[in-house]
């Protein structure tokens, strides 16, 4: 696996990574996520992705030049994420190929997030995440070593929990 600088010019493969997930929880029967049509069917989402990936540092995993995974860290939350009075580091992507799942793309690049955080002399990483159905994700946080701290209704019946890191709570 290699790592590259990611730029709104991968919009496409992100979105791609999007539509392959959707794919993989409606055949689990898992809708309530992310629905049950691919972004890419759609001009509004598609332009959340290009809007989101100019927002931070993009960074993008890449197993034989095919885009597997990809993570974005910023310096504010996502904006249905109250803003706190302290410098923090915000991941707001993280996303990886259901075909490479269990092959630990999302914790390179959760990995990743962290040293950048510690680069720019923050301590503080937060992330959120779906909270619905049987809580997968806030599962998978937590054994990334992320602290729930709050969660969010983000629109009637949808859910967001917020979690923190913090680099002195952890050594490398």
């Amino acid at each position: 696996m290699q790592f590259r600088a990611g730029s709104s010019d991968d919009t496409d493969a992100v979105v791609a990574l999007f539509d392959a997930n959707i794919t993989w929880l409606v055949e689990r029967g898992r809708t309530e996520q992310w629905g049950s049509e691919p972004f890419s069917d759609h001009p509004d989402k598609v332009a959340f992705v290009r809007d989101l990936l100019g927002t931070g540092v993009l960074t993008i995993a890449e197993i034989d030049g095919v885009v597997v995974g990809a993570s974005l860290v910023a310096d504010h939350p996502m904006h249905y994420v109250p803003a706190i009075a302290e410098p923090e580091r915000y991941l707001k992507l993280l996303i990886a190929s259901p075909t490479h799942r269990g092959e630990g793309i999302g914790h390179e690049l959760i990995e990743m997030a962290r040293a950048q955080t510690i680069r720019d002399g923050i301590s503080l990483l937060r992330v959120d995440c779906w909270s619905g159905g049987d809580r997968r994700l806030v599962a998978y946080y937590e054994s990334e070593g992320f602290t729930p701290i709050q969660e969010i209704e983000v629109r009637p019946g949808t859910n967001v929990q917020v979690f923190e890191w913090r680099s002195d709570t952890i050594s490398f």
